[in-house]
């Protein structure tokens, strides 16, 4: 929390019970999502309508009630404060995303993730985004670069936004908008593809790397997101890129590998770059 917000909960909330709230809400446009710890549950109307007064660029404060889950990776949220409405308007690296905070998946906290990889890819690829949603990492690339990213995702919801949202941006490249379950749309139209193959989906990633392996070209990178449990820090460059070495089925050369975001105590997602062959 930023000292401002600290200091308008205090007589709310105990020091200990602030520094437990600390980092537990992202802002997605004119939304504020919160997580609460259990301890603070009786507590959260009155954090919410705080944040709700404090934050003068927000309209509205859910409570997240649910993790992320399920195929379509979507969270219950329950209202706080303010308008009971899930869509909004982001914005980041010069572009504009309509966003759906409910019936989609979306994170603020992989913006700098999103211009690590529009940097990387090089004018004139082809781009697989297995797990695209409603087009974040896809779009912030093809602003950058003239490159053809296929954006694919299973749930309707997303692919219908990313359609939207690419109509919204002006592009150097272009983006296409699959609707589908990602191993399916690779095996019926996307086998050799792709130069570059994006896995952002790193709880199910070894179920869809074969899928990942089918899309690419001969010589290709895959970009490989992973969920890493090490007591220290500056062991997952190593443990990443040993996992993801344990799972692939072709020859494989490590890029590189960091961490993306800690997710938990000692727990981290994390993201190995690959040169494949096959």
């Amino acid at each position: 929390m930023t000292k401002m917000l600290k200091q308008a909960m205090a007589g709310i909330l105990t020091e200990v019970e602030a520094a437990e709230m600390y980092g537990a809400f992202d802002q997605i446009g004119n939304i504020i999502i919160l997580r609460v710890p259990d301890s603070l549950l009786s507590k959260r109307k009155t954090i919410g309508e705080v944040l709700l007064d404090k934050v003068k660029t927000a309209k509205s404060v859910y409570y997240q009630s649910s993790p992320v889950e399920g195929d379509y990776r979507i969270r219950r949220l329950e209202l706080l404060a303010g308008e009971d409405n899930t869509i909004t308007e982001y914005k980041e690296h010069g572009c504009r995303f309509k966003v759906d905070v409910e019936k989609t998946f979306f994170s603020p906290r992989l913006a700098t993730e999103r211009q690590r990889i529009a940097d990387l890819i090089k004018d004139g690829e082809t781009v697989i985004n297995m797990f695209g949603g409603v087009g974040m990492f896809s779009l912030v690339a093809a602003k950058k670069k003239k490159c053809h990213v296929y954006n694919i995702d299973i749930n309707p919801d997303a692919a219908r936004l990313c359609s939207e949202n690419i109509s919204l941006n002006k592009l150097k490249g272009t983006v296409e908008s699959i609707e589908g379950d990602a191993a399916k749309v690779v095996e019926d139209r996307l086998q050799d593809t792709g130069d570059r193959v994006l896995m952002l989906l790193p709880e199910r990633s070894d179920e869809f790397l074969d899928h990942a392996i089918m899309s690419a070209k001969k010589n290709a990178i895959i970009h490989y997101y992973c969920h890493i449990h090490a007591e220290k820090k500056d062991q997952v460059a190593f443990l990443a890129p040993q996992h993801f070495l344990g799972v692939v089925k072709v020859k494989s050369e490590i890029l590189g590998a960091k961490i993306v975001r800690p997710v938990g105590p000692r727990f981290y997602q994390a993201v190995v770059d690959a040169a494949i062959s096959k």
